[in-house]
């Protein structure tokens, strides 16, 4: 199972040696950015800064850095354990699209196993600090990049609900402290929260937000997934770490924390309310512009007795960003392919964002059914994002890049294989000539069929392969050459 809190977790590191903690002063302005970024593109250790200038709080950073970790951190063995039971819910009943999910977890044991549970206190509320006591100066923002617009909070779960249906949103989403109460809500265009905050709006109402940190691993996971509006994260979390997540209602907004958080911040969100958010070095590896975005006055903060902070770095990959993107891919590979079954795997690279590029290979039945996949991955669900589409026939290893490039680069005729469209793109996107929305396409990299207009003589070639025969008599002679 997963571990139940961020301490349970960092004292299992370090029994493993796989945490530094490291007792020097550093300073949350570049430098602890520089040293993380180093470490994590090193493969190196979870880092706990015991002495950040300016903070009391000690400071977990590089937690998830590598593949090992977070699947540690998630009770996992590989990826594929949690995609195998994903799979194995959807097989019987193949309910359609991701609509389906919150009823296929429901039969994984008892429902009662999954939902969260609400507890009437939990260590996130041992302090509780209101109006002028809060002082977001206290924690540890960083300012990671040198033409960053300020010191940001990288890693706090946003909490909201819909003023209409309640339905309540987790997500993740970057916070720019702008002074001592206040902070930036980066929620982007395709997001949940942003949805919210435009309901309450239009009513003339307050939003109310949660913001917790160093919560459960499987909480701050299932906040990055991308999870469709009506499928409670919480209940992913439960699903992925075996048990209930415990919450509690917090103090001055109705909305309900995990109870084994570190820090909470609350408050009310005001129509209108906005202040310039950014620049920001983000997970593309280029700054984002300075934009207008809501500003949230914090009226209460709730900490543990001794409080500590967990953050990231993101910048250009491969960041903390990659394990979590492949943790995603692998989770969602059998819901994807309940929507578009012509999928046989798929691959996102992380030097792509995980949504600039989608590699996928099918088996391939008729003519153009390249290009029927790569339309429906463009109208599925955050798939719709995707710049690039790569499809390859089913022998092609995905997650072999030079497979993948031997196939596209040798396999396509761009006058007939090429298939250019427009459509929604990422907000932070920087590539599109205007915001929101530009070019895509797709690469039909298959073996073509006469069918498709590929009538030259012999049809499309065999590719070389070794004779079978000769192979193994090789490998068995093979220590007889001395090589």
């Amino acid at each position: 199972m997963a571990y139940d809190d961020l301490r349970a977790l960092l004292r299992a590191l370090e029994r493993d040696g796989d945490l530094k903690r490291i007792t020097a002063e550093v300073d949350p302005h570049l430098e602890v950015g520089e040293i993380t970024d180093r470490v994590n593109k090193a493969g190196g250790p979870a880092l706990l800064f015991e002495n950040v200038k300016g903070s009391k709080l000690p400071l977990a950073m590089n937690v998830f850095g590598t593949d090992r970790r977070l699947l540690k951190s998630l009770g996992l063995k590989s990826y594929g354990d949690i995609g195998d039971k994903i799979g194995g819910l959807l097989k019987p009943e193949l309910p359609q699209g991701f609509v389906g999910m919150r009823e296929a977890l429901g039969k994984l044991g008892s429902v009662s196993h999954l939902p969260p549970k609400k507890v009437k206190s939990g260590p996130v509320q041992e302090v509780v600090m209101h109006g002028d006591d809060v002082d977001l100066d206290a924690l540890p923002a960083l300012f990671t990049w040198p033409e960053d617009g300020g010191s940001f909070f990288n890693l706090g779960l946003t909490h909201t609900k819909d003023p209409e249906t309640d339905v309540r949103n987790l997500g993740l989403y970057r916070l720019q402290r702008h002074d001592r109460r206040t902070i930036g809500m980066h929620w982007q265009i395709h997001k949940d929260s942003r949805n919210h905050y435009q309901v309450a709006a239009r009513r003339g109402e307050r939003l109310p937000v949660a913001i917790a940190f160093g919560c459960p691993p499987a909480v701050t996971y299932a906040s990055t997934a991308p999870l469709p509006g009506d499928i409670d994260e919480y209940l992913f979390a439960g699903f992925l770490a075996g048990k209930r997540v415990e919450m509690v209602d917090c103090q001055t907004v109705p909305l309900q924390v995990p109870a084994n958080a570190e820090v909470v911040l609350e408050g009310w969100l005001e129509p209108g309310e906005m202040l310039p958010e950014g620049p920001y070095g983000d997970h593309t590896g280029f700054y984002t512009p300075q934009e207008p975005f809501p500003a949230l006055t914090i009226d209460c903060v709730t900490t543990r007795k001794r409080p500590l902070l967990q953050s990231i770095v993101v910048g250009r990959p491969p960041t903390e960003d990659g394990p979590l993107g492949r943790a995603t891919e692998r989770f969602f590979l059998p819901l994807l392919k309940i929507i578009i079954p012509d999928i046989v795997d798929y691959h996102l690279p992380e030097a792509g964002g995980f949504h600039n590029c989608a590699i996928i290979s099918i088996d391939k039945k008729y003519p153009k059914h390249a290009q029927k996949v790569m339309s429906a991955v463009w109208g599925a669900h955050m798939m719709s994002l995707t710049k690039l589409i790569i499809v390859v026939d089913a022998d092609c290893d995905v997650h072999d890049l030079h497979e993948v490039a031997w196939r596209a680069l040798g396999n396509t005729d761009y006058a007939r294989d090429l298939m250019l469209t427009e459509g929604p793109v990422d907000h932070l996107d920087h590539a599109s000539y205007q915001q929101f929305w530009g070019g895509k396409a797709g690469i039909d990299a298959t073996a073509k069929l006469p069918e498709e207009g590929y009538t030259r003589d012999g049809g499309w070639p065999r590719m070389v392969v070794s004779d079978p025969e000769t192979a193994e008599k090789v490998t068995g002679r093979w220590k007889e050459y001395g090589l």
